[in-house]
């Protein structure tokens, strides 16, 4: 081979008229780039649950590498590499990541381009609050899109740009690879507890990126007898670094790689966008239901089986005032942690499950964030309503089966879901299995009154469901159901409060309904050990057949269930069956008989009844001391003329300044330096006033070049830049110093060649020259041009 045809093999690029290919090194550069951002892309399987956003991370690869490489084979400057790459990535986005929302998958429509708008910014934290595997909101595969279509890209122009012009050294190839890098460590940090393929990708990462290290310089420069040695030794050399890296690689991450509840992601250190402790307490509006919505109906459910329960929400803090979810901040899998989900939702880990068949809702006078639900819901779908398309708001507790939509359930809204519920064993079935072990809140502020009684009837029964029932039993047999209201025969307050549950131990009837006897019943089981949380929802009366059922307030209850190891969460009901509640026997003290005493007479009238109050009309001293009140529509458009007043002048004085502070910069310091100071003031004026300003011409030239530019109707107004320039380069050249009067006239003249142009100028372009900087107007022609390719070195 030729040392020209050599030549041509190591070039950074081919020249082709105005197109500049690049060379073959390049391409094995942007290759491995490319392969590398793929084992990053990779990493986001995890948190899709399989493969389903290869097509939104491979296709932003491929479009983020194709844009890299045209636009520096058509040689675009930096600012229109920046335009041409966001359009490609709005206008593919669609296809790629939202291609549901597309007509026939290709053509975008404005939802789609929202959804890519919205998924760029806002995917990321949603898919850290997801519940894996995410599957919403749908513009949820915009992230590995948005982020492999940067890291192509900029390894791509990286490759092209930089390492082909410049000497392939260590640290230039190691800035190369930060944006795979980058990739590969976004896709464990956003990942889950269970790692994607570490050791093969991580073993793969690193052999390709020292093998690129190690063949970075050509075999090339060295006698044709030592080309082949070295060939074998570099041969040799990479064959061993594979070896060696997974050997050790695969050694050192079966070894010392973390447990699976110790590793490191993001999603466990965020806390859910939704807070449920931003709303009241569900329990806490029980009487709501039983007094003013009693025969409202609240939706219409069709699917339910005999003796199903809807579950509205589920508590298990108590805080001595109320029962409450926990918040988020104090347990990471309590009933306040609730993750953003999909359609499908995530199956609850501790429940021994039940078949259920399909369950359609559709609301009336609902009106809640809460969504009614039976048992654990696997399978949710908004079907019609106002919320139809609001699916994204849909927010799950899998350890609850608890649902919440945050913008609220309205009338009409409609969705269907399947479940699984949770097997009733028989007390039989557990009496020799104890209770579970759950991290839940403490319970707070709980009477002594009510660890006495819960001690006191659990009595001697040996297992935890014995002592359960036994418990229940007191209640259900010992207490009577009132719900407050004016046909009751016994009065009963409402609120599950710490003075509320003592109230119904000191008396002499417990009376209350199922807020106060599940509030009661938790805390006495709480107080025993055992982990019990309140549940409150509607429990309707299904005919035989099924069909539908129509839920009103009065079908309102609330249940209590415990935790039993190996089983799931059992309920139990402590609330007695509706029965007359007994009238208090104790006879009332009649009153004694008072001797009569004559009183005075009594007047019709008290004083003060006597006089008639007069109002007196309120006036607004202020109005009375203003001659008129200016319409509100004068404010508006006067604040309107000031803002548009800012907009148009605030640039102007900032710019001005600017000048002005550049000008008296260039005055001060020494005679010559004031004089090659009026002669760049002389440039940048003309650049500003429109004229081409060349760097890195002398003066003598760059006044030829601007005598040149003056309008052809000015000629003979034109000023003589040239003796300008000469007499400039006299002073700042001659080795003298010269006097202050030489450098203050060659700033006159300086400037009177200013106006000249100035006077010359259009109007448009002296009103453009008050908003022009040249230092701007530079960066932006550098910015929009590609610079001379330099060879490789």
């Amino acid at each position: 081979m030729t040392a020209a045809e050599a030549g041509r093999a190591t070039s950074p690029a081919a020249t082709h008229g105005g197109t500049a290919m690049p060379s073959a090194r390049t391409w094995v550069d942007v290759a491995v780039l490319l392969t590398l951002a793929v084992l990053g892309v990779l990493g986001f399987a995890p948190s899709y649950g399989g493969y389903s956003f290869l097509l939104a991370g491979m296709g932003g690869l491929v479009l983020g590498a194709a844009t890299g490489i045209l636009t520096t084979v058509f040689r675009l400057g930096g600012l229109l590499t920046v335009a041409v790459a966001l359009v490609g990535y709005v206008i593919a986005g669609p296809a790629l990541a939202v291609p549901s929302q597309t007509i026939v998958g290709v053509v975008p429509t404005l939802q789609s381009l929202a959804s890519v708008a919205i998924g760029t910014v806002y995917g990321w934290a949603d898919l850290l609050t997801l519940s894996t595997p995410v599957g919403a909101p749908a513009y949820i595969a915009v992230v590995p899109y948005a982020a492999s279509w940067i890291v192509a890209l900029v390894s791509t122009l990286l490759a092209t740009r930089w390492l082909a012009r410049r000497p392939r050294s260590a640290w230039r190839f190691a800035i190369a690879v930060l944006p795979a890098f980058a990739l590969y460590l976004t896709g464990i940090l956003v990942g889950t507890a269970e790692a994607y393929q570490a050791g093969i990708r991580g073993v793969v990462f690193a052999v390709l990126v020292l093998l690129w290290l190690g063949w970075r310089r050509p075999v090339g420069g060295v006698a044709a007898s030592a080309v082949g040695t070295l060939r074998t030794r570099k041969i040799v050399g990479s064959a061993l670094v594979v070896v060696v890296a997974v050997v050790l690689g695969g050694g050192a991450g079966f070894w010392f790689s973390p447990a699976q509840d110790q590793r490191f992601v993001l999603r466990d250190e965020i806390e859910p966008p939704f807070d449920p402790l931003d709303y009241p307490s569900p329990l806490a509006g029980f009487r709501h239901f039983t007094k003013q919505a009693t025969d409202e109906d609240l939706f219409t459910a069709t699917g339910l089986e005999a003796g199903d329960r809807i579950r509205m929400a589920t508590l298990d803090a108590y805080t001595g005032k109320l029962w409450n979810v926990t918040g988020a901040d104090a347990s990471s899998g309590g009933s306040g942690s609730y993750e953003l989900v999909g359609r499908s939702l995530p199956a609850a880990a501790f429940v021994t499950p039940v078949p259920h068949p399909e369950v359609e809702v559709t609301i009336e006078g609902y009106d809640d964030v809460w969504v009614p639900g039976v048992g654990y819901p696997d399978d949710f779908e908004l079907t019609g309503g106002p919320s139809a398309g609001l699916s994204d708001e849909l927010r799950y507790n899998a350890s609850t089966g608890s649902m919440v939509l945050t913008t609220g359930l309205r009338e009409g809204d409609s969705y269907r879901l399947d479940a699984v519920t949770q097997e009733a064993p028989g007390l039989d079935q557990l009496d020799d299995v104890p209770v579970a072990s759950v991290e839940l809140p403490p319970v707070e502020d709980v009477p002594d009154i009510v660890t006495a009684k819960a001690q006191e009837w659990a009595g001697s029964a040996g297992s935890p469901a014995a002592q359960l029932e036994a418990i229940r039993q007191v209640l259900v047999t010992q207490g009577f159901l009132s719900h407050g209201r004016a046909s009751d025969s016994a009065p009963s307050r409402a609120g599950h409060g710490a003075d509320r549950m003592s109230e119904m131990l000191e008396q002499p009837q417990m009376i209350g309904d199922e807020e106060q006897y599940s509030s009661l019943f938790a805390l006495m089981a709480r107080s025993l050990g055992f982990p019990a949380r309140v549940v409150m929802g509607f429990a309707p009366e299904v005919p035989e057949g099924g069909g539908a059922v129509t839920v009103t307030g009065d079908d309102v209850t609330a249940w209590v269930e415990v935790a039993f190891d190996g089983v799931g969460w059992v309920p139990f009901d402590p609330t007695p069956d509706e029965t007359d509640i007994p009238q208090d026997q104790v006879p009332k003290p009649q009153s004694e008989p008072q001797p009569q005493v004559r009183q005075p007479p009594r007047a019709d009238k008290e004083p003060e009844d006597l006089l008639t109050p007069v109002e007196l009309e309120k006036q607004d001293d202020d109005e009375d001391d203003l001659p008129f009140v200016l319409p509100g529509w004068v404010y508006g458009v006067g604040i309107g003329l000031l803002a548009l007043a800012a907009l148009v002048f605030l640039p102007v004085l900032i710019i001005a300044g600017l000048k002005g502070r550049r000008m008296r910069r260039r005055r001060t310091g020494g005679t010559a330096d004031q004089a090659a100071g009026a002669w760049e003031e002389l440039a940048d004026r003309y650049s500003e006033l429109g004229y081409l300003v060349p760097p890195r011409h002398t003066r003598s030239m760059l006044a030829t070049r601007l005598e040149g530019q003056f309008p052809a109707g000015e000629q003979q107004a034109a000023p003589r830049l040239r003796v300008l320039a000469t007499e400039t380069d006299e002073l700042v050249f001659s080795g003298r110093v010269p006097e202050e009067a030489e450098a203050d006239a060659l700033w006159t003249a300086a400037l009177r060649a200013v106006d000249a142009a100035h006077d010359a100028a259009t109007p448009r372009t002296r009103l453009l020259a008050r908003y022009r900087v040249r230092a701007a107007r530079d960066l932006a022609a550098r910015l929009t041009t590609t610079a001379p390719r330099r060879s490789d070195r």
